[in-house]
């Protein structure tokens, strides 16, 4: 019988655990990945962005990859390919050239001019639809290059050896 009752403790413990919420990924951090260099200056990075529908999520998807490369960097994401290190180390850039990073960033704003899909692969784009989110991952090509030269010229980031100490 102390088996039985047993038993039944351990399946009704198991039927019970299984009724909770279900445990969203609205929150989850998904951290973006150089995957290669090319010659020319440009980089692939894989980017996981969420958004309420696919075409959302591929404008912030190749927003993010942007605003990643100018502000936080990317981690490596394959052997051999290092970690890419933020154009502007000032932590405040954003919020003292707030005026100029709103006009870049706008939706039609010259950040478009800087990533492309010249890299992209058949079977990199991939959505995943959790409740009213989708999870898109997306392989970009960021001109780092000519958004490093952009930035110099206008002012935002200083020119080559012309750090002040």
């Amino acid at each position: 019988m102390k088996k039985l009752s047993f038993l039944a403790a351990v399946v009704i413990t198991m039927l019970l655990s299984g009724c909770g919420a279900k445990v969203s990924q609205a929150n989850y951090n998904y951290e973006s990945k150089v995957l290669s260099a090319n010659y020319d200056g440009t980089y692939a990075i894989r980017v996981f962005v969420r958004a309420r529908n696919a075409a959302i999520a591929f404008d912030d998807g190749q927003r993010k990859a942007v605003q990643e490369v100018i502000f936080t960097g990317v981690a490596s994401g394959n052997e051999g390919v290092s970690r890419l290190e933020p154009l502007c180390y000032d932590m405040n850039a954003q919020a003292k050239h707030e005026d100029y990073f709103n006009a870049f960033f706008a939706d039609n704003g010259d950040w478009k001019k800087y990533v492309s899909l010249k890299d992209k692969r058949t079977g990199t784009t991939d959505y995943n639809r959790d409740g009213k989110q989708m999870l898109e991952q997306l392989t970009v090509s960021v001109d780092r290059k000519a958004l490093k030269e952009r930035l110099q010229a206008d002012g935002i980031i200083p020119a080559e050896n012309l750090y002040s100490l």
